[in-house]
């Protein structure tokens, strides 16, 4: 079975619509989301509202987390600040909950899912050094753990630290069984890598295959949607610079 992986969808609905089409159109059956449905962009709501009824599994992201109550929101930037209070007036009663519902962790079949790190997923540390990596990889029991949290695809192999996924990103790989992976999926609505385009993966279960796709969408609309919402001026910027 073909898997999309998706990671940081941030409320960015034409992201996701485009990225759903083009997973549909290379036959995925699945969609796994690692958290952060909603934040920095403008339709919390809508991409819920798809995101809840996709085949699949979503784990909890910090800023679903923060959305979904009334807690302060110490340790957050200003801009991430003002995107969820706006996020929290977006959404009812219901989506909330199903925000707060979700699990910061889960295991499908022989794929584990996390937001953030697997050794104190609540935390919302980041995986960005190989010593990072260590401390989830210690604690992960399946071959393969899709993370996000970062916005940029990384990946990193037990005992051997990072490592290069792709030499070409426009060719699959074929993951071995051998090895135990963690693998930041990139992010579908606030690329942090250079590139612009929304970033997400496909993972083929059974024959161990791994493509990583870069989906061009119409920036321009919803960096248009986060200036109307009167959103940070720096979240509809940023968009075009995959930054």
């Amino acid at each position: 079975m073909r898997c999309a992986i998706l990671g940081d969808i941030h409320a960015n609905l034409q992201a996701l619509e485009a990225v759903l089409a083009d997973a549909r159109e290379c036959g995925c059956l699945e969609f796994h989301v690692l958290g952060d449905v909603v934040g920095y962009n403008a339709k919390p709501a809508e991409c819920l509202r798809i995101v809840r009824d996709l085949p699949g599994a979503c784990v909890l992201g910090n800023h679903d987390q923060a959305s979904s109550n009334d807690s302060l929101l110490a340790g957050f930037s200003a801009n991430a600040t003002a995107s969820i209070a706006w996020t929290r007036q977006q959404l009812s009663v219901e989506e909330k909950a199903w925000l707060a519902a979700l699990r910061p962790q889960r295991q499908i079949r022989n794929t584990t899912l996390v937001h953030a790190t697997l050794d104190s997923p609540l935390s919302w540390g980041y995986v960005r050094t190989n010593a990072d990596a260590e401390m989830s990889l210690a604690c992960q029991s399946t071959p393969v753990c899709f993370y996000g949290h970062t916005h940029v695809v990384k990946a990193f192999e037990k005992g051997a630290g990072e490592i290069l996924l792709f030499k070409n990103e426009e060719e699959g790989i074929q993951l071995s069984p051998r090895q135990k992976l963690m693998i930041n999926a990139g992010s579908v609505g606030q690329p942090r890598d250079g590139d612009p385009r929304a970033a997400y993966m496909i993972h083929d279960e059974e024959s161990g295959g791994l493509w990583l796709r870069r989906v061009s969408y119409d920036v321009e609309a919803a960096a248009a949607a986060i200036r109307a919402a009167g959103l940070p001026e720096r979240l509809a910027t940023r968009l075009s610079k995959g930054e």
